[in-house]
């Protein structure tokens, strides 16, 4: 089965602290092992990278340990799903005639990185804010893990 994770899973399945890591491990767990095919959104890698490296003390990443987290946790098992110019541009396009605003862009660049994939699952600790702006084609893909 093809999945696709957010930031947020990936996120809580490398922290053992997380409040959420049991879940978001054992989806991780199953691409991990080979049980299930991976796919990630390239933004997701700078997000991850991002959130790693200011995540309060005690659970922050260097810059170092977030870079090894990401290769030998994503970078080595999943597929990287990326968008090109024009999806960028067509996207925003879309998101100023729906009236999408802020931060839920990302969101969006997120399910349009998704939509290019075709996974079978995608899994999100924000299905709240995904579901508020995934498209029909995507809507029963979404999954809290």
């Amino acid at each position: 089965m093809k999945v696709l994770l957010d930031t947020s899973v990936l996120v809580a399945a490398v922290v053992s602290k997380h409040d959420a890591h049991s879940r978001a491990f054992a989806v991780l767990e199953r691409i991990l092992n080979g049980k299930d095919e991976g796919v990630v959104a390239a933004h997701s890698l700078a997000e991850m990278y991002a959130v790693l490296t200011k995540l309060p003390p005690p659970f922050r990443h260097t810059p170092e340990q977030a870079l090894l987290s990401i290769e030998e946790n994503v970078l080595k098992h999943f597929k990287i799903s990326a968008l090109a110019a024009n999806d960028y541009a067509s996207l925003i396009r879309e998101a100023a005639l729906t009236g999408i605003q802020g931060g839920t862009i990302y969101d969006a660049v997120l399910l349009r990185s998704a939509a290019k994939a075709a996974p079978d699952k995608f899994y999100t600790l924000n299905l709240k804010h995904f579901q508020a702006v995934a498209p029909k084609t995507l809507a029963s893909t979404l999954l809290a893990p």
